[in-house]
């Protein structure tokens, strides 16, 4: 019987598995690298051991440090959670031999399909070995790991030697292993999988049918179960290929066996023999606890010969420290405050005060709504976003909420190319207009102004504040009346250091107002208060490239030398953040006059990189 549990990852899905652990009376441990020595997964377990390393990013991938916490904490069995070691044989092998019970598949199921070239091969296919003009486009992936990561879409045969060194690159640097493979690239396809989970007796369920379409950089942003709109016939012949597949390997445990499916035809894309990111939406529908689940198999328990019976639709959304309309870039720092509606379920590794690093991936949290519709989830998750409380770097949080309430996605004609369609329309739309209004009443309460008492005899001279909103200043005026405020033709109705009630044409909206230093929230709009004489030391001269985000200089491109003309858009660098590389690029046509960074270095975010002399000016 298992009695103390270690999750050798961390953040969310750490705490995800403490909380079934607790609720089965089983105790918890915590490993965690010296950036994660506060991190929320080590206070909520009952004990942590730090993994030291000099890198951490890397402090995960030590399979032998985690056996070795895994002893000295008197554990007797290791979840690897999703991730870094969850698809590694070795590391299984390692857990087993150290006579812990590994709650996972055998290391041989996860040596037959952990390689992606390996498991096509298991399934009859192969990766492509020679690439020509005509099987363009092509995909270049990594035969370990996912998440989008040493994954790279070639659509020129040039550009095919540096998609294979950045793949190589990357997935060296997130999975420890840097082989990669090439396959034809299905351009508009949908993304469906088949949860399975199988027991040591020989029964595997087929727990229905996921859509995980919407993508960004091959990365899941919203998954949902069932999949909508697949015919029957479709739908069952993906659970066969799902329960095939496992019987193939002699599996055991959960795991996921996706597909691409395009012109009625179901393409097999990999299996993960781990517990996937988007469990919650199947676990909603199917009432089911899957890490309860993988516990009792690893204990040697036998499922029933049928799964339980789906009711209703269960959609999810990964709420990511990442600004969509700028490259997805990722974003970091302290996560003030995260609340959401109760009825929906949000996992995270995150309370309020956490600091949102470099490190590890963007993603903040998942929340996820289950209805008897699809309408219904779609518009109780939507609303759900909407309300949430959200303090803290930037996230998609908006364009999570506009792509599900998309006519596309509503009405399930999604494809993995809808962000490639829909993402410029779906970032630019614009914040509310009276937001710095809120924020300089709430302000002007906040700070006690003396002069927003009411209405003075002589006439005074309106009273100024300026924000930053969306990139761009706004001068907000008001005045006292003998009626009151006067805003621009805003009527004031209410206005303190916290709440705000604006009427416009007859109708009223209440602002909720919350600061953190410079910073104002109001509603879901986010503001910087700008002061009133800026500091002329602190602007950068014309054709400054400043780094978008925290992180490590990778690469520079060959040509990237002060005195060579550039193209606007060329690639000067890389830059590695969260695991990820970022491709930084001239902002402008013109001499590149200075490079201020070389490979090796750690940039902060407004890190002056290099300038170039934009030749229109």
């Amino acid at each position: 019987m298992i009695t103390s549990v270690l999750v050798a990852n961390r953040g969310e899905i750490a705490c995800r598995i403490f909380r079934t652990c607790r609720e089965l009376g089983i105790r918890t441990v915590a490993v965690h690298s010296d950036a994660d020595a506060t991190a929320l997964h080590t206070r909520v377990a009952d004990q942590a051991v730090r993994l030291p390393g000099a890198a951490p990013a890397d402090t995960y991938l030590r399979g032998d440090l985690v056996v070795k916490a895994a002893l000295a904490a008197g554990a007797d069995a290791v979840h690897p959670g999703y991730g870094f070691l969850s698809e590694n044989a070795d590391f299984a092998r390692a857990v087993l031999d150290a006579g812990l019970t590994w709650i996972g598949p055998p290391p041989e199921a996860i040596e037959a399909m952990a390689s992606k070239t390996r498991a096509k091969q298991l399934m009859g296919l192969a990766p492509l070995t020679e690439v020509t003009e005509a099987d363009l486009p092509v995909l270049v992936k990594a035969a370990a790991g996912g998440g989008g990561r040493g994954m790279r879409v070639v659509r020129r045969l040039d550009d095919l030697d540096a998609a294979l060194e950045a793949a190589r690159a990357e997935a060296t640097s997130a999975f420890g292993d840097g082989e990669v493979f090439i396959e034809p690239y299905v351009e508009d396809g949908r993304h469906v999988e088949v949860q399975i989970l199988a027991d040591t007796h020989g029964t595997v369920w087929a727990l229905g049918t996921r859509d995980c379409s919407l993508q960004r950089r091959h990365q899941k942003v919203i998954e949902e179960a069932p999949a909508p709109g697949l015919p029957a016939d479709l739908e069952a012949e993906l659970r066969t290929l799902a329960v095939r597949a496992a019987h193939a390997v002699s599996y055991v445990g959960a795991g996921t066996v996706e597909f691409l499916v395009a012109d009625g035809r179901a393409h097999f894309l990999e299996m993960n023999t781990r517990l996937q990111v988007e469990h919650p939406v199947t676990e909603a529908v199917f009432g089911l606890d899957l890490v309860a689940e993988q516990l009792r198999v690893a204990e040697g328990a036998a499922l029933p010969p049928e799964p339980p019976a789906p009711h209703g639709h269960a959609v999810e959304a990964r709420l990511y420290a990442e600004d969509p309309a700028t490259g997805w870039t990722p974003q970091t720092g302290t996560l003030h405050r995260l609340t959401v509606p109760d009825d929906v379920r949000l996992d995270t590794g995150y309370t309020d005060g956490d600091e949102i690093g470099v490190h590890y991936d963007p993603m903040i949290a998942k929340v996820v709504a289950h209805a008897p519709t699809r309408a219904e989830a779609l518009r109780k998750l939507a609303g759900a976003l909407d309300r949430a409380t959200l303090h803290g770097p930037t996230t998609n949080r908006a364009l999570l909420i506009h792509s599900l309430r998309h006519d596309e996605f509503t009405t399930a004609r999604m494809t993995t190319a809808f962000y490639d369609r829909h993402l410029p329309h779906l970032t630019a739309l614009a914040p509310d207009p009276h937001a710095p209004l809120a924020a300089a009443l709430a302000d002007a309460r906040a700070h006690g102004d003396p002069r927003f008492g009411g209405w003075r005899n002589l006439p005074s001279r309106p009273h100024t504040r300026h924000y930053e909103l969306a990139g761009e200043e706004h001068e907000v005026t008001y005045r006292h009346t003998r009626t009151g405020l006067d805003a621009d033709g805003v009527t004031v109705v209410h206005a303190d250091a916290d709440r705000v009630v604006l009427e416009t044409d007859g109708i009223r909206r209440t602002y909720e107002v919350t600061r953190y230093g410079d910073t104002r929230y109001v509603n879901t709009t986010e503001l910087r208060a700008l002061p009133r004489f800026p500091d002329p030391t602190t602007t950068q001269a014309a054709g400054s490239l400043l780094a978008p985000m925290p992180g490590t200089v990778v690469r520079l491109a060959d040509n990237a030398k002060p005195g060579t003309r550039v193209e606007a858009g060329q690639p000067l660098l890389w830059l590695e953040a969260m695991k990820m590389e970022h491709k930084i690029t001239a902002p402008a046509t013109g001499t590149l006059t200075s490079l201020n960074v070389t490979v090796g270095d750690q940039v902060e975010p407004g890190t002056l990189l290099a300038v170039v002399e934009d030749e229109l000016r």
